[in-house]
């Protein structure tokens, strides 16, 4: 007799389809996680630029769509592009400092050609970066990991004392109620509920703190009322990109710190969702941050990279599928259409998403120490590990503890050293290879 067929293999969970309900609502709690930094690099660049009320409009639209549209690519992926793990895209805040000092040179057609190129030079170079995995032990990535959590603690914790810390009102009682009331919500709905409740504990978090400011008469909706109905993205909307040398140049190593960034947050979803970073996939994902990042430059936008902080929320929420990011990519680009709904998201006062950001990101870094649990510190070999996670960690943390300690090197140096993952990112790299490999080999 012929013997019964095998039952179908389960999906892996990253590639877990979930009801449309679900997928809606775990997407909306990865927008809301992840909505306060993508619009704060428009916001800023506007400032320094001196552009006009509308035109920030614009860019904050134009932002939140071509958010969503790299994300959908990092996602779903096509054709040797993409990562295919639960990755939201955002615009790189390393960025931030070498678009403004090209914008007051050339204004934002220069920014946008050095976006373009800076993305195609990426979209290239991806295969080779890729090669560099192999430099990923557990001791690096458990280090960059962890690091990458504690650097973005002081971003909750300024949303928790009200957002801005020259404010006279920061860190006020009903702020700081505000965070913790959110954040003791958030530990409560972790705790009591169950299944898909559970998952979305960071949502009904955020909802019930927005609940109490506006209880407090701390919700502001002004902005929703201002907003417009309608904003369409149209390609090159302030002129024909124009391509410098020396903006290329300053461009392109911003890319590269994105690089070693998206190779941070691609192994430690790899390591919360099970599905390891291979060389093939990483090439992929680095591919869709070129890609993303040329499109960027095209649809008035800026270079794109894996937010950090929706890693947290992985870890958090523990679902880890990329059909629920993919669907938080499809709801950024409908903000980026409708002002009004993007302003009403934007309502939510920093307090609340700084009490559930405390335990987003400190579950990044917890992430890490688990990884690093399973590290050999007692060996010989094992007590250069322990020197290599010291030395990542005090590199990485040195732009927390002061952050214009780099002022005095050359601009190329500070936009390296500036951004603490990078800087630990690759001081780990160096010193295992040096100190562990090296005297392995050797």
């Amino acid at each position: 007799m012929a013997s019964p067929p095998a039952p179908p293999t389960a999906p892996h969970p990253v590639d877990a389809w979930l009801p449309p309900g679900q997928l809606l609502v775990y997407g909306l709690q990865h927008v809301l996680a992840m909505y306060a930094g993508a619009v704060a690099v428009p916001l800023i660049l506007a400032g320094a630029l001196g552009l006009s009320r509308a035109q920030l409009v614009y860019l904050i639209g134009a932002d939140l769509f071509t958010c969503g549209l790299a994300t959908l690519i990092q996602t779903v992926g096509f054709r040797g592009v993409g990562v295919r793990l639960p990755v939201i895209q955002g615009c790189t805040f390393a960025a931030v400092g070498p678009m403004i000092l090209i914008g007051r040179q050339g204004g934002l057609p220069a920014v946008y050609g050095a976006v373009i190129a800076a993305g195609t030079l990426t979209l290239l170079a991806a295969p080779y970066f890729a090669r560099m995995l192999r430099f990923f032990p557990p001791v690096v990535t458990g280090s960059i990991i962890t690091l990458i959590g504690i650097s973005l603690l002081p971003v909750a914790v300024r949303w928790a004392g009200g957002g801005d810390p020259s404010s006279t009102d920061f860190g006020a009682p009903s702020a700081l109620g505000l965070s913790f009331a959110t954040f003791g919500l958030v530990l409560l709905y972790k705790r009591v509920l169950r299944g898909f409740w559970q998952g979305v504990g960071v949502l009904l978090g955020l909802v019930s703190g927005t609940v109490l400011a506006a209880l407090l008469g701390r919700l502001d909706l002004g902005g929703v009322r201002e907003a417009g109905w309608l904003a369409v993205t149209t390609p090159f909307a302030f002129g024909l990109p124009q391509f410098t040398p020396g903006a290329v140049a300053s461009m392109a190593l911003v890319m590269v710190v994105v690089m070693v960034e998206s190779t941070g947050d691609f192994v430690a979803l790899g390591e919360l969702t099970g599905r390891p970073l291979t060389p093939e996939a990483l090439s992929r994902g680095l591919r869709a941050d070129g890609l993303s990042t040329m499109l960027g430059g095209v649809l008035n936008a800026f270079p794109y990279t894996a937010y950090a902080q929706n890693v947290g929320l992985v870890a958090l929420s523990r679902v880890r599928s990329r059909w629920v990011v993919a669907a938080a990519g499809l709801i950024l680009m409908v903000l980026g259409l409708l002002p009004k709904l993007s302003a009403l998201v934007a309502a939510i006062p920093a307090p609340v998403l700084g009490g559930a950001g405390l335990l987003m990101f400190g579950q990044v870094a917890a992430s890490g120490l688990r990884t690093l649990a399973r590290v050999d510190f007692d060996s010989e070999e094992g007590r250069l590990n322990g020197l290599v996670v010291g030395a990542t960690l005090a590199v990485g943390l040195i732009p927390l503890g002061s952050p214009g300690f780099w002022r005095s090197l050359p601009e190329w140096a500070q936009v390296v050293l500036q951004s603490g993952i990078t800087a630990g990112s690759l001081t780990g790299i160096v010193l295992h290879a040096v100190l562990v490999r090296g005297g392995r080999e050797g």
